[in-house]
């Protein structure tokens, strides 16, 4: 398999929706899919007349569609803009049905969807947690993933090669461990199932469903809410919690999306759980610095092992 920093023109006349693409993960899927060539829907809450719930207004969908369509001219991609709410299946179905009239086809389906972080009571009990916002939570993380999937998998399947992509927060091994709070664990563990799952129902059509995350991702909430960073100075975040060290940007997870929709061979993961650092060893991607953090690894072997902070052979 070929260096997939450099993937452009390899998805050239395949037609991708990345649902959940305002930002972090979902904009940097949005743009090197783009950049490999593919024709690309960036769905998303937050336009420039509108913010959802989340609150962030100056990350709107428009702007991942104007970046996706820059890096496109290396390959020949173009992107489009589409504001959609995905716990509606009316706006849900719309869009497929706005994808199968301009496009007669759909190839990549992304579930990057959640925007629940605000709602979610770390710390606290089931009994002590705010029972609406948990309730949000699974609706946003969990109802948009199947309602999406329902609507969108019909096309997907139409012709062989459909790749569908479930987007989460860890590993099925680091899963297997509690995710405190309980809304927080269902929320990242049922994307995992879901891939399992479609694996299944989907086979005979000749779809691959997989589950994928980042590692300690460098989202813009992350750089500028929890550790006060930009950046150009992430590793100042290194003061607050020195294992920030392995975190990775968007761009890294990105990558991994694009190597995986121009695999002609992808279909031997079908049913798994992937990393993006697991699927740097496989394809040979880097981050945008070069390096290849493997942060699962590194978060058992070290973090949660009670280890001092050392990324050495870690990226």
């Amino acid at each position: 398999m070929p260096e997939t920093n450099s993937v452009r023109g390899r998805l050239a006349g395949k037609v991708a929706l990345v649902a959940g693409a305002t930002r972090g993960a979902g904009r940097a899927m949005a743009v090197e899919l783009c950049r490999a060539g593919a024709t690309v829907y960036a769905t998303g809450r937050t336009t420039r007349k509108q913010t959802s719930e989340v609150g962030r207004a100056s990350e709107t969908i428009e702007e991942t569609a104007e970046l996706a369509c820059e890096a496109g001219r290396e390959g020949g991609g173009t992107a489009t803009a589409a504001a959609v709410d995905h716990l509606d299946a009316g706006q849900v179905r719309g869009l497929i049905d706005r994808i199968d009239r301009e496009q007669g086809a759909l190839d990549v389906l992304v579930n990057d969807l959640w925007g629940g972080d605000h709602l979610v009571g770390f710390g606290k009990k089931l009994w002590e947690h705010d029972l609406a916002d948990g309730l949000r939570v699974l609706r946003l993380a969990v109802d948009s993933h199947l309602i999406t999937s329902t609507c969108a998998l019909p096309l997907l399947i139409r012709r062989p090669g459909g790749l569908l992509i479930e987007v989460t927060d860890g590993t099925e091994e680091s899963n297997r461990n509690y995710r405190e709070p309980v809304y927080y664990d269902l929320a990242k563990a049922a994307p995992l199932r879901m891939a399992r799952a479609l694996a299944q129902e989907t086979a005979e059509y000749g779809t691959t469903a997989v589950c994928l995350t980042p590692g300690w991702l460098r989202s813009e909430a992350m750089l500028d809410t929890h550790f006060q960073v930009t950046e150009e100075n992430w590793r100042d975040g290194c003061a607050t919690n020195p294992h920030f060290a392995i975190s990775e940007t968007p761009q890294f997870v990105g990558r991994a999306v694009a190597a995986l929709a121009a695999d002609p061979d992808v279909a031997r993961f079908n049913g798994q759980s992937l990393s993006s650092g697991g699927l740097a060893k496989v394809y040979g991607f880097t981050d945008a610095d070069g390096s290849a953090p493997d942060a699962w690894r590194y978060l058992a072997e070290v973090q949660f092992a009670g280890k001092p902070a050392d990324v050495t052979g870690y990226r």
